[in-house]
């Protein structure tokens, strides 16, 4: 009789930060008003970031130090079966919320948050069994040096592609949103009725989506460096969150630096934004850590530790809760304008009215997710 396998040991922080990610994005998705949004909550019109643009980004980093942290000691068939399992069901998910917002399958979104999240992880998954190490007793255990390695090349070759590959009518190394070589693939593979229909020109035409299909290469980047992270904290738990400090810092003065050249860009998700918003969700990982250390959970931060540990399920709800915002109508109006519309009159401020819209929203989230958390459910894909 084999004795029984010990449970890994967990990343204090992780679900705090994970929550925080998720709450971000709540925050941001579900405004009360979309006339009305203070700038921090909404992304930079094309070159620059604002916190809004850090979100998603964050997200994909502890997709990235989760993967590590569950890294399977033994690779078979069946490891390969639930990477497939998972990306999949992260797609049809993402594919599946689009077809209760827009039942329009002519006018059919195919990239879309989750879908990213499906095929960063798919990527970083592979590219991390493949280049692992293989111990005397069979165990894999993960290189560093070669997902530091994946990062850097998806940097230069996101990079190199955008700079140099010319685009049909307007030349090699344009950024605009309608000269980027993104948005051009997109265009040409997908077609302008599959991607993103805020994705436009200064004329209104559509000409980019920002989870398209070739900026999905810098973001696998963002994963890659949660995977770093991860690794760091398993190596040395009591020197880890100094160490990712300072790695997120000089990732952050990196991005800064290259800004001139390659401007950061969130909706081109540009070498210089990965960089970047790695380096950011490094430090708030960091500070995370230190909120936990000793392994207790602040009682302010309990709610966010809650929904970090059902992450996709909050935001599947935040992203219903959305859409019944502007599909269900009481009256003459929808349900987010007859929200509005009422904390408006209680508050003066359109832009603090909506604001609060949005705080209900997420409140909502976290009491639907209270009795799945007092029971031990927590959705794991």
């Amino acid at each position: 009789m084999q004795p029984p396998r010990a449970a890994r040991p967990r990343l204090a922080g992780l679900d705090i930060f994970r929550g925080l990610a998720v709450a971000g994005m709540i925050l941001v998705n579900t405004p009360g008003s979309w006339s009305h949004l203070w700038w921090p909550l909404d992304h930079a019109e094309w070159h620059g970031w604002t916190p809004t643009d850090l979100v998603f980004p964050a997200f994909l980093f502890a997709v990235g130090v989760a993967l590590a942290l569950s890294f399977p000691r033994k690779v078979d068939g069946a490891t390969w079966v639930k990477i497939a399992r998972r990306t999949l069901l992260l797609i049809a998910i993402g594919w599946g919320l689009q077809l209760i917002a827009r039942p329009d399958l002519a006018n059919f979104r195919i990239p879309g948050v989750l879908q990213r999240i499906g095929l960063c992880y798919a990527l970083a998954a592979s590219l991390a069994i493949l280049t692992a190490s293989t111990l005397a007793d069979g165990r894999r255990v993960l290189r560093p040096g070669a997902i530091l390695a994946a990062a850097v090349v998806a940097f230069l070759v996101y990079w190199a592609l955008l700079v140099l590959v010319p685009v049909p009518g307007y030349g090699p190394g344009q950024l605009s949103p309608e000269g980027n070589l993104a948005g051009y693939i997109d265009r040409a593979l997908l077609t302008t009725a599959h991607i993103w229909s805020g994705g436009t020109d200064a004329a209104g035409n559509v000409v980019y989506d920002p989870e398209g299909l070739l900026s999905t290469i810098p973001a696998l980047a963002n994963v890659l460096f949660g995977m770093l992270a991860a690794i760091a904290w398993q190596r040395a738990p009591e020197r880890a969150t100094l160490r990712i400090a300072l790695a997120g810092a000089a990732l952050v003065a990196i991005g800064l630096l290259l800004h001139p050249l390659l401007p950061i860009n969130k909706k081109l998700w540009t070498s210089s934004f990965a960089l970047f918003t790695s380096g950011s969700s490094a430090l708030l990982l960091a500070l995370c850590m230190l909120a936990t250390r000793g392994g207790t959970i602040p009682r302010l931060l309990a709610p966010l530790h809650m929904l970090g540990m059902n992450a996709i399920l909050g935001y599947v709800l935040s992203v219903l809760i959305g859409i019944a915002g502007f599909r269900l109508f009481i009256g003459t109006e929808s349900v987010q304008a007859w929200g509005f519309a009422r904390l408006n009159a209680v508050i003066p401020d359109p832009y603090a009215a909506s604001f609060t819209y949005a705080l209900i929203a997420l409140a909502i989230v976290l009491a639907a997710l209270v009795p799945f958390h007092r029971r031990g459910i927590h959705l794991r894909l």
